[in-house]
């Protein structure tokens, strides 16, 4: 078998200097969310592991996390696509399509067998021996079911990979279901998300790319180190909540203002996800500071909420022995007080400004000399 590349040799073969390989492993550690401390090992494993395989299926999806995942931007996907992994098969992303492309994934199979990346994109529509998702002429359980039996681990992209997605909302009708309750025996990684934040992705890929082994994982299987903490944690409207200043309806003067959106049905302090902290699009923004609730859109059964925006259950405000409600209220009493009592102060200062003018103007008429009519 052909001896796979690390990653110095692509940057050798590339005449890209040490200087800059050093620079993209300490952007990697950073990256994958790593001590500083572990930088010499990140170098050392870009240095000799050979780049990973990948081969990216897609079920019962909309495209969202590929597109998600194109825009990465810490590192570039295409930096991640030509010289970090071994992109070996993606329908969206495929130089070659339908048989062409079909063929060259089986023959990744057999040629990587146990040593490639399985990336599953979408649900699994199990209803009526899977008829509702047929790619290449074969339900997609099948083909999934295939590529995962001889991959090295998998990993789910996506809310509906992790847990069914919009596709599993109620009554469910293709009974479509994560990949978790299809595939067993093997590792699986959960990267949920609708769509995933593209740097999360990466990271958990690179993370497996640069150490031969999957990132720590919290109870659900997903990555710690990106998921944590939960949005409520790493918010930067958590001080308006801290305060009880809260949006309470969508066009108010707190909406206006950029007051916490709790009341208005945010999941921030139940999801855990890194939105917060490296936000999206190279950490433009994220949908909390757009001005729309977090929805957790990385949590199981999202997509059932009903109504979409109803509020959590009542929260404790920290350092206070009162809820939300009532901080709000005493904020909402102390801010009417505050408007009545400006209007009042405005207006006494007003009286007392006319007055002085009134009586400056009679102290003029006084000392003024009585011309007569004709000024004489």
């Amino acid at each position: 078998m052909k001896k796979r590349d690390t990653l110095w040799d692509l940057f050798q073969k590339k005449k890209i200097g040490r200087r800059d390989f050093l620079k993209a492993c300490v952007a990697l550690t950073s990256m994958m969310g790593l001590s500083t401390e572990l930088i010499p090992q990140v170098i050392e494993a870009a240095e000799k592991k050979p780049l990973v395989p990948v081969i990216w299926l897609h079920g019962h999806e909309c495209t969202g996390c590929d597109e998600a995942f194109i825009r990465s931007q810490s590192p570039l996907a295409s930096d991640m696509i030509l010289n970090m992994i071994s992109l070996e098969d993606m329908e969206v992303l495929g130089a070659a399509a339908g048989e062409q492309l079909e063929h060259h994934a089986e023959e990744t199979r057999k040629k990587y067998q146990g040593q490639y990346i399985l990336m599953f994109e979408g649900a699994v529509p199990v209803a009526e021996d899977g008829i509702y998702c047929m790619v290449g002429g074969k339900p997609i359980i099948q083909t999934l079911k295939e590529f995962a039996k001889d991959a090295a681990f998998i990993i789910e992209v996506g809310s509906c990979a992790a847990w069914g997605g919009i596709q599993a909302a109620r009554p469910n009708p293709t009974k479509s279901v994560a990949v978790s309750e299809v595939i067993s025996g093997k590792p699986i990684v959960k990267v949920p998300g609708c769509p995933p934040i593209p740097e999360v992705l990466t990271g958990t890929i690179m993370h497996y790319v640069l150490f031969g082994q999957l990132p720590p994982v919290d109870n659900q299987g997903r990555p710690k180190q990106f998921f944590g903490n939960r949005i409520h944690d790493t918010c930067y409207r958590r001080p308006f909540f801290d305060s009880g200043m809260f949006v309470e309806k969508f066009d108010d003067i707190g909406s206006k203002a950029g007051w916490c959106l709790y009341k208005v049905g945010c999941r921030g302090p139940e999801a855990y996800n890194s939105c917060g902290n490296m936000r999206w699009w190279n950490g433009m923004s994220y949908p909390i500071q757009s001005g729309a609730p977090c929805v957790a859109c990385a949590a199981n059964n999202f997509w059932d909420n009903d109504p979409f925006y109803e509020r959590l259950p009542n929260i404790p405000v920290p350092n206070t022995i009162a809820n939300a409600d009532k901080i709000g209220a005493v904020l909402a009493g102390v801010t009417t007080a505050g408007v009545v009592a400006h209007g009042v102060a405005s207006i006494v200062q007003h009286k007392i400004h006319e007055s002085k003018k009134l009586k400056s103007r009679e102290g003029n008429a006084e000392v003024e000399p009585d011309r007569g009519q004709d000024g004489e």
